[in-house]
């Protein structure tokens, strides 16, 4: 994914960046009461269900929940913003007469330090770090015998410095960092000997047998641009975008690696309210697989673009 997605991204940046003031929430300005730590959680949980009985169109009876926790503590004074996050998710769909499947899975952990040297700046120094995996094994239903992924098959680790544009940094922010190190770790030793996720694979000889190991972590060095912003489009309707870029000097540069992520958070009350979220990503390093002339043999098909969309009504907790 080369040029055309550098352009997208750079008009999606722009016009995030170029956003008036009038879109944001505003706020009161407030006197500098000195440094301060900011700590909230929220805990929610989305269900949704089907069942039939008798009914003449057909149907299979299905439930499906979504958990999900997030916790924050960010630091700021007039010269320092330290901004940490966490969050789980954890989603499953039971359907009649199958085994319950895994629907989302995520463990994600980030940290951003930045530094103004000028108190009225809008500009920062930034380290950022990133770090993500998953929970439990994931399948290619309905093959239950062998996980393509794993806890930490992959993890991904992103840790960088560069500069920061915020106005109001918790809200939108533009991140450039030109060193960004990307570290791949795939702890599964048969899915490191595959060659998963980009990983160097094994080394066999002409029986099969394993000569040299595949290594377990993949190590690169590139530019990273982020940028996310949140607003209030209407009454009780807040978006959150998230997009990220990512392209490595020494392989392949100019192949971005692409993810991107629009939430809509819709509040009813102050309990219930329903979500519409959209994850699109692109990997290079992710490879998918085709049938191959040989029977029961498949040969690689390169990346593909990948897509999640999510829908929920349910209840969340901030405290």
């Amino acid at each position: 994914m080369r040029y055309p997605i550098l352009f997208f991204a750079y008009f999606i940046c722009n016009v995030a960046f170029a956003q008036p003031d009038s879109l944001f929430i505003k706020k009161v300005q407030e006197k500098y009461e000195g440094p301060q730590w900011i700590q909230k959680n929220k805990v929610s949980l989305d269900l949704s269900e089907v069942a039939f009985v008798n009914w003449n169109s057909g149907g299979t009876n299905s439930i499906s929940g979504l958990l999900g926790f997030e916790t924050s503590a960010n630091y700021s004074d007039k010269f320092f913003a330290w901004r940490n996050n966490a969050t789980i998710q954890y989603g499953v769909n039971k359907q009649q007469d199958k085994e319950i499947r895994k629907t989302d899975d995520l463990l994600e952990v980030n940290s951003n330090l930045g530094y103004k040297p000028e108190a009225k700046s809008n500009w920062f120094y930034s380290a950022r770090l990133n770090f993500r995996t998953q929970l439990t094994n994931g399948y290619k239903y309905p093959n239950t015998d062998e996980p393509i992924s794993r806890l930490m098959a992959p993890g991904y680790l992103f840790f960088g410095g560069g500069m920061e544009y915020g106005k109001d940094i918790e809200r939108v922010s533009l991140y450039f960092s030109p060193l960004t190190l990307k570290a791949t770790f795939v702890l599964d030793k048969d899915l490191a000997n595959a060659g998963a996720f980009g990983v160097k694979p094994a080394v066999l000889d002409l029986y099969g047998n394993i000569i040299i190991p595949g290594e377990r972590v993949r190590r690169e060095v590139g530019i990273l641009l982020t940028n996310s912003y949140e607003m209030e489009v209407a009454e009780n309707i807040n978006v959150k975008n998230q997009l990220s870029l990512y392209s490595d000097y020494i392989n392949n540069f100019g192949n971005v690696d692409v993810d991107w992520r629009l939430d809509f958070d819709f509040k009813v009350n102050q309990f219930v309210r329903a979500s519409f979220g959209s994850h699109i990503r692109y990997d290079d390093d992710i490879k998918t697989k085709k049938p191959s002339e040989i029977e029961g043999e498949f040969d690689e098909a390169g990346a593909k673009l990948q897509w999640k969309q999510m829908l929920g009504v349910g209840v969340a907790v901030d405290f």
